[in-house]
Formats: C-alpha cells, structure tokens, sequence
C-alpha cells in the first residue's frame, strides 16, 4: 500500500469516527432536551424518561433539529408553557456542549 493510500483511509476512518461521535452527541443532546423539557412538563420517573426517548427518536423525522424543535415546543404549547423558539435553541445548543463532554469524558 502506497504512502497516499494509507493516508486516504486514514482520513476515511477519521472522518468515520467523526461523524460517529457527532451521531452519538446529538443523540445524547436529545436525550438530555427531553429529560429537561419533561421536568418542565411535570413528568418524572418513566415518564420522564419515555418522553426523552419521543425526543430522541423525533430526530429522526427529518435531517438537523426542526424536527426536535417542533416536538418540543408542540408539547409545551400543549402544556401552556410559553417557550420562544430562540429560548429553546439556546438551550439545546447548551446541552450539546454538556453532551459533547460527557462522551469525550467515556472515551478517555
């Protein structure tokens, strides 16, 4: 195997790993959201946790988080809690940090 070739699945199994990670962040982020939104919504326990994985797989809609946006202030309209999209966002963008070290902290 040329020194090119090496190079090149190298940068293809870092890119892999990459992308995992980013896979793994978002959905830790989401669960995360829906642990804290189901604490706004009065849920706790099971509930709480089953409302986290309805976060969680509501990524899956659609690519980005529109989809996880749109659930979680859909369920809090419902509640009458008043959130403004960009109150949520921030808080999500929050949680991916919070997610994002946690898992780097798993891997060592």
């Amino acid at each position: 195997m040329s020194t090119f070739d090496e190079r090149d699945k190298a940068f293809e199994n870092k890119f892999a790993h990459d992308e995992e990670l980013q896979f793994k962040a978002q959905a830790r982020r989401n669960k995360l959201l829906g642990l804290w939104a189901a604490e706004k919504l009065g849920k706790s326990g099971e509930d709480a946790d089953a409302y986290a994985k309805e976060v969680v797989m509501s990524d899956f809609d659609e690519p980005g988080d529109d989809d996880v946006l749109r659930k979680v202030l859909a369920d809090f309209d419902a509640a009458g809690l008043g959130i403004a999209r960009e109150d949520l966002r921030y808080e999500m963008d929050q949680l991916m940090v919070q997610a994002k070290r946690q898992i780097m902290e798993e891997i060592g």
